[in-house]
């Protein structure tokens, strides 16, 4: 492979880890805000 190439790849693979860092980050977000509404609809229901 050339030189090139496999920098091409490095950069790929990198910026595909960047992403599905942001995407578990997104979920955790998610679910924190329907642990939140989850929680309080539950305190208001007693």
């Amino acid at each position: 492979m050339t030189k090139s190439v496999k920098l091409t790849a490095v950069m790929m693979v990198a910026l595909l880890g960047l992403a599905a860092c942001n995407t578990v980050r997104g979920a955790g977000q998610d679910l924190s805000v329907a642990g939140s509404t989850i929680a309080s609809e539950a305190g208001q229901a007693q």
